[in-house]
């Protein structure tokens, strides 16, 4: 068995459960600014209070089976991506405190709307960053890291973090959408079309950097008949982002959220075509990142343990919290 290759794929769709899951609680942070009404702020919350904590255990399991599964990728990623790692930390400790200060402060409300705010921002950002970091490249000799401090900077991971907070809102307003009605639901249709049209343009225009500035990934997708299978990509990305367009100019409350997962999982499967088999482009692969074959082999047998339980409680807290949140459920002051 390919014990790396399936590890990959494992860290893959853990990476891609927590994007949908908890991009749409950082997404209710992202959309506070233009939500200025005090119930509707609270509705939001509410929509998001009984899973988020649960959403970010796709996170640690990410982070943690990266660090024990593919070592040596986790000891380059992290003195790369330092300051953006501790960034989206913080910004999720923020998040999460205003979780349940803002319901029980009520004199300093507002200020835990700030964090609440700051914190989703910053963690979305983040996340962005790092992706972007990791698309451009990262400086590597002799097995280790040889960059800078400051090499994950640059004007594509800041439009990258741009575009990643983009995202979040999109699928924020599509929770909504799904999650509230009346007044508060018209807006969610309005920021989802927004964020929507916005998105595809990020995504078209990352893939057309990423293509015209780096080689590798210029050969990945130029070179003919070999890049026949790729090209299915941006024509089902059309697709996809012709859907969400549509459901939400239609106002179809239960279709929005499930296209707009659609669009991250193109992308997704875009920008890992363009660099697979690499975990750190284009220098480390997965197999030469990977842990010995008997670490990995008993780590697996924990995660074939572990996976479904954590998939079946996740889907038993969401069965439970289905339908709509009013004004008068959830937090109470």
């Amino acid at each position: 068995m390919d014990y790396a290759l399936i590890w990959a794929i494992l860290i893959a769709v853990s990476v891609f459960a927590y994007v949908a899951l908890d991009g749409f609680d950082l997404g209710m942070g992202i959309l506070f600014p233009w939500i200025k009404e005090e119930t509707y702020r609270d509705r939001m919350v509410n929509s998001v209070a009984p899973v988020w904590d649960g959403n970010e255990t796709w996170l640690v399991l990410g982070g943690g089976g990266l660090l024990a599964v593919f070592p040596l990728a986790y000891s380059v990623l992290m003195p790369a991506l330092y300051m953006p790692v501790i960034a989206m930390l913080l910004g999720l400790i923020f998040r999460g405190v205003a979780f349940e200060f803002r319901f029980k402060s009520k004199a300093n409300k507002h200020w835990w709307d700030r964090a609440f705010m700051l914190g989703s921002m910053v963690a979305a950002f983040s996340q962005g960053v790092m992706l972007g970091a990791m698309l451009q490249g990262i400086e590597v000799t002799d097995r280790a890291y040889s960059g800078g401090w400051f090499d994950w900077l640059s004007p594509f991971t800041i439009f990258a973090g741009l575009s990643v907070c983009v995202g979040y809102a999109l699928l924020g307003a599509s929770w909504l959408v799904m999650k509230t009605d009346g007044p508060l639901q018209q807006r969610a249709y309005e920021y989802g079309r927004n964020s929507g049209i916005l998105l595809i343009m990020a995504i078209a225009a990352a893939s057309v950097y990423l293509v015209s500035s780096f080689e590798n990934v210029a050969e990945r997708w130029l070179t003919w008949p070999g890049s026949a299978a790729l090209w299915l990509v941006p024509f089902v990305l059309a697709i996809v982002g012709g859907g969400l367009l549509t459901s939400l100019t239609k106002q179809q409350e239960g279709r929005p959220y499930l296209w707009a997962l659609g669009v991250f999982l193109i992308a997704f499967v875009g920008f890992g075509a363009s660099i697979f088999p690499y975990l750190i482009p284009f220098e480390i692969s997965i197999w030469e990142a990977a842990a010995p074959d008997n670490s990995l082999a008993f780590l697996l047998v924990g995660a074939v343990i572990l996976l479904p339980i954590i998939f079946a409680y996740t889907g038993y807290t969401y069965w439970v919290f289905r339908g709509k949140v009013s004004e008068d459920s959830g937090y109470h002051e």
